[in-house]
């Protein structure tokens, strides 16, 4: 999946330019990578801002659209005011079609409901990762990474090692074992009320 936006080169660098920038609704950001020099951009705020509530612009082939040409670029940082929703500076890096790229892609799980966990166990089903790294040529990059829960048990876990990559993905992996990426633990609560209501059942009348 590629993404467009609309960038415009900036002359002026440096915090009073910058500053300018943000009080005209513009965003200062750059490109850099690739082999070539680092080149800094400006973006409109608003269709930005609107950009990155996009899970895919955060983990997708991006094109810039600039006046002389276009970049295709990867979104590798931004920086947000401390307590407006305002973005203050963002980074792009430049994509070679040929090189590898490193980067993390988020993880939809899905048949979580339909699972023997939740179906028969009652169980809670608990997300210990949300995204992975992950190494692979731009034109296989996946925009998420689907992860099947239909046939999660009570008390069962998947690791890394067990999730589903599409050719030409691999895993980064940071750290040693095989770190989990969900889990399915019982209702605590659940069972808390389950053995309160046994313990205030009344005891059956002994037999004559």
């Amino acid at each position: 999946m590629t993404i467009n936006f609309k960038a415009t080169r900036r002359e002026l660098q440096g915090s009073s330019a910058s500053r300018r920038l943000r009080r005209a609704g513009q965003v200062p950001g750059i490109i850099y990578g690739g082999g070539q020099d680092a080149t800094p951009v400006a973006l409109d705020h608003n269709d930005l801002f609107h950009l990155l509530k996009k899970e895919a612009f955060h983990s997708s082939l991006l094109t810039a659209e600039l006046a002389d040409g276009k970049e295709t670029v990867v979104l590798r940082n931004t920086q947000w005011h401390p307590y407006k929703q305002q973005v203050l500076h963002i980074d792009f890096q430049r994509i070679d079609a040929k090189q590898a790229i490193h980067i993390k892609v988020p993880l939809h799980f899905v048949n979580g409901e339909i699972s023997p966990a939740v179906k028969l166990s009652g169980c809670l089903i608990s997300h210990v990762m949300t995204e992975v790294d992950i190494k692979c040529l731009p034109g296989d990059l996946p925009e998420y990474i689907t992860v099947d829960l239909s046939t999660l048990e009570e008390g069962h876990a998947l690791h890394v090692s067990h999730l589903p990559l599409p050719k030409g993905v691999e895993l980064v992996h940071h750290g040693e074992g095989d770190p989990v990426v969900v889990s399915a633990q019982q209702n605590q609560a659940a069972a808390i009320d389950e053995e309160a209501s046994e313990a205030d059942a009344p005891s059956a009348a002994p037999a004559a």
